[in-house]
């Protein structure tokens, strides 16, 4: 056959593509589609061949298309094969084979080609006077960018057969477009804390880097992983402002982009504390045992919780002497593994000691004692209340520690009369638990009583609250 060849290349959908009856197959960045069409005569057929964006991107659909017409005053030709060719890293769009509009199933395909066939009649003056085969593609990741790839079209008929390689339209895939995000940086980063570096990229692949920076310095990098993430731990050693950002640079693929900067505020490193535990010696059941740990630096503020292996003891708020002290009274004899944690407090880290602590058996000539517990009434928030425990036999001595929900809230020695009293100002409102937990002393056990009260708001006419209650000796013989 002769061929007589005619190219344009046309903007926007143009009377050529509409008449080639090809579909737009809107993908990811559609909007920019930049549709071409080429025209051509071979003998006494024309052809014009159609692809819907020839500058897609990555995971956009593109739609290809020829037209096969008939010159006037010539016979008519049956169209029976048509075979696309398409760039091997775009995928064919299952179902997507159609002619005239009508759907049509493949007879083959491979890595860079489908073809059907069928017996299509195209008549130089009578309808059909044409007929439009059209291909869909998915643009895979695998597809380099800004090199132009060809596609075309062949076919045969019952007149004979063409192959097209050089008038097909090429398809130039661009760069993804990415963006670059640096997650939030916790608050309360210091000097010398390892922090984690986050940052996502949309429109990367998995193993790209993504590097991180401190003002202009480059702090290090991360790779990304399948979900666009790559991450870096960061350890400051300066402390004052920083301004953090994440930048993605260039691929073959892909563009660059860089996120925002975030500016944070490092603060000095707080200072290591230690913690220590003064001896305890002659532990008896239900005997009073002195348990105080020293803080290291010294200073109020953090608490102090003592343990019995699992069991809490009591928590003890950290006096400027930097002590904390709390009376101990075993219950079991043998040994015990007595543990002392501090909290921490502002710019002092936390820290703990232990020690163990061999309980001898109570002496069967121990006497039992018992304590009760009185909280006064009308309790509010901000107001200082009484809180009294009376020990009997009176004349006993030793001392009661007082606690709120297990927080040591004072400690006061039995007077001759076995009282004991401390003045409390609640501070939070609701539902509480005071417990009065007498020493014992000499040949006299320990005992201890609780009760449940309620605290009103600081305001007039809060709730009353209050009670008195025996649990009885909790330590008796």
């Amino acid at each position: 056959m002769t061929h007589e060849n005619t190219r344009r290349v046309i903007g926007g959908l143009s009377a050529v593509a509409i008449a080639a009856g090809f579909a737009v197959t809107a993908g990811v960045g559609m909007a920019g589609a930049a549709p071409s069409s080429v025209s051509w005569a071979d003998g006494n057929s024309n052809f014009t061949r159609t692809v819907s964006n020839t500058t897609p991107v990555e995971g956009e659909i593109v739609t290809t298309s020829m037209k096969f017409m008939r010159k006037a005053l010539t016979v008519v030709e049956y169209v029976q094969a048509v075979k696309d060719f398409h760039p091997a890293c775009m995928t064919y769009v299952d179902g997507s084979a159609k002619v005239d509009g009508s759907p049509r199933g493949l007879e083959s395909q491979g890595a860079d080609f489908v073809r059907v066939t069928g017996d299509w009649s195209v008549y130089p003056n009578i309808e059909p006077k044409s007929r439009t085969f059209e291909f869909s593609y998915k643009v895979g990741a695998n597809c380099d960018r800004d090199v132009a790839m060809n596609t075309w079209t062949d076919y045969s008929g019952s007149l004979g057969s063409g192959s097209y390689p050089n008038k097909g339209t090429t398809v130039t895939v661009s760069k993804n477009v990415t963006t670059t995000a640096l997650a939030a940086v916790p608050a309360g980063v210091q000097v010398g804390q390892a922090v984690p570096l986050t940052a996502t990229v949309t429109g990367g692949a998995a193993g790209n880097n993504v590097e991180f920076f401190d003002g202009a310095t480059k702090i290090g990098q991360g790779a990304l992983d399948a979900a666009g993430v790559a991450t870096l731990t960061w350890t400051p050693a300066e402390r004052g402002a920083h301004s953090l950002s994440a930048k993605f640079g260039a691929t073959a693929k892909a563009q660059g982009s860089q996120s925002a900067q975030q500016n944070i505020q490092v603060a000095q490193s707080d200072a290591v504390s230690s913690t220590t535990l003064a001896p305890i010696t002659d532990a008896q059941v239900g005997r009073s045992s002195t348990l105080k740990a020293t803080v290291s630096p010294a200073g109020a503020g953090g608490n102090v919780v003592f343990k019995d292996g699992a069991a809490t003891l009591a928590e003890v708020p950290v006096g400027a002497n930097g002590e904390a002290v709390y009376s101990w009274v075993p219950a079991t004899p043998g040994a015990h593994a007595i543990t002392a944690t501090f909290s921490g407090r502002t710019g002092v880290t936390g820290s703990n000691t232990s020690a163990n602590v061999t309980v001898a058996a109570q002496p069967a000539e121990n006497s039992s004692s018992t304590t009760v517990l009185t909280v006064g009434e009308n309790l509010k928030v901000g107001q200082a209340s009484s809180v009294s425990a009376k020990v009997t036999p009176g004349n006993a001595g030793g001392s009661v520690t007082f606690k709120e929900n297990g927080v040591v809230i004072g400690t006061a020695n039995v007077d001759a009369n076995g009282q004991a009293s401390i003045a409390w100002t609640p501070a939070v409102a609701g539902q509480r638990s005071i417990a009065a937990e007498f020493s014992g002393v000499g040949t006299v056990n320990a005992s201890a009583d609780s009760v449940s009260v309620a605290v009103a708001e600081g305001n007039p006419g809060g709730e009353n609250g209050g009670g008195t209650g025996s649990l009885g000796s909790l330590f008796g013989s």
